[in-house]
């Protein structure tokens, strides 16, 4: 009981971060201070993380899918910057 509702405070948290942070990220593409590509990164957890939890059904589940989800993304891209910086593409 007492995990379930952290899980749900947790999740709360996140969603009112990403709320926040694409809000002062739409301010700023307003603004002209950033454009639309570097803003709209920041759906992509969100999204992964409802596609996970539609397949899913559970939230710890979705959340744990995720993490690893974003994780191997993470992982993806570093190499993929590092190849492109070493071999100057």
């Amino acid at each position: 009981m007492a995990a379930n509702i952290a899980i749900g405070l947790a999740l709360g948290l996140i969603a009112i971060g990403v709320v926040a942070t694409l809000g002062v990220g739409i301010k700023n593409v307003i603004n002209g201070r950033s454009d639309v590509k570097r803003v709209s990164v920041m759906i992509v957890p969100a999204a992964v993380f409802g596609v996970s939890y539609a397949s899913f059904g559970q939230y710890g589940e979705a959340a744990m899918a995720t993490l690893l989800i974003m994780m191997g993304l993470m992982a993806l891209a570093i190499v993929i910057s590092s190849t492109r910086g070493t071999f100057k593409l």
